[in-house]
């Protein structure tokens, strides 16, 4: 399957233009023709299928031939709020697997341990582009600028809302306490952990405190736990 991103693909037109980058990508690299078949996701739920009529390595022209809407959808919403770790490819590596896995919206929080108080949004939308690409998905996840801890805890949120951290005092298991097919935002914080101000804040702003194991994890391998345990139990 050659499959290519088209976000600014209409469903209701019979063509479709391949940018530069995407035309000279089929023609020079994967050697594709006139007669080609090959499938496009536009991010927002479209996956459509076309046949390349004209192989131009500039401005490849396509015959759409078939669209499907809400192409797999997902049954559920996670939002992942996460501190930008101080070695960008680590959370280059989280957005990547996250994606494959499934996630819908994630940011980047900056906290009073944050060691990374900003991040390249444009270079990281581009690993999620690969890994939608990588993994089939017809559904891009939003990738918000860094927020401070309080703008993002103020903001309004409608679902079940969670913070995991390492601080001692009792914590929830997601398996008891999630909602299936609901909504979910999940705070995951920076190396040094949340300061235990910015916790009470979470809790006074209705988030849960929640444990993603025994293990002390690193802030990438936290969110991408707490990523496959939201998508394990919405299963079924």
């Amino acid at each position: 399957m050659q499959l290519f991103y088209t976000p600014d693909i209409e469903p209701a037109h019979p063509q479709y233009f391949l940018s530069e980058e995407e035309s000279k990508h089929a023609i020079r690299v994967l050697r594709l023709e006139v007669g080609s078949e090959v499938q496009l996701i536009d991010g927002r739920g479209g996956f459509y299928t076309a046949v390349i009529q004209d192989a131009h390595p500039k401005r490849t022209i396509l015959q759409i031939t078939s669209v499907t809407e809400s192409y797999n959808k997902r049954n559920h919403y996670l939002h992942l709020a996460v501190a930008p770790t101080k070695n960008i490819e680590r959370l280059e590596w989280f957005l990547e697997k996250a994606t494959e896995i499934g996630i819908d919206e994630v940011s980047l929080v900056i906290s009073q341990r944050s060691e990374r108080k900003e991040a390249k949004v444009d270079r990281l939308n581009k690993i999620i582009t690969a890994a939608i690409k990588q993994s089939i998905k017809a559904y891009h996840p939003v990738l918000n600028e860094p927020v401070k801890l309080p703008e993002l805890l103020a903001r309004p949120f409608d679902g079940q809302r969670f913070i995991a951290h390492c601080e001692p005092g009792d914590k929830l298991n997601l398996r008891g306490e999630l909602l299936p097919h609901g909504r979910y935002l999940i705070l995951i914080g920076p190396e040094g952990d949340f300061t235990p101000a910015e916790i009470e804040s979470a809790l006074q702003n209705g988030f849960k405190p929640i444990t993603l194991g025994e293990s002390r994890l690193r802030t990438e391998t936290a969110a991408l736990e707490a990523c496959f345990e939201v998508n394990f139990l919405n299963r079924i």
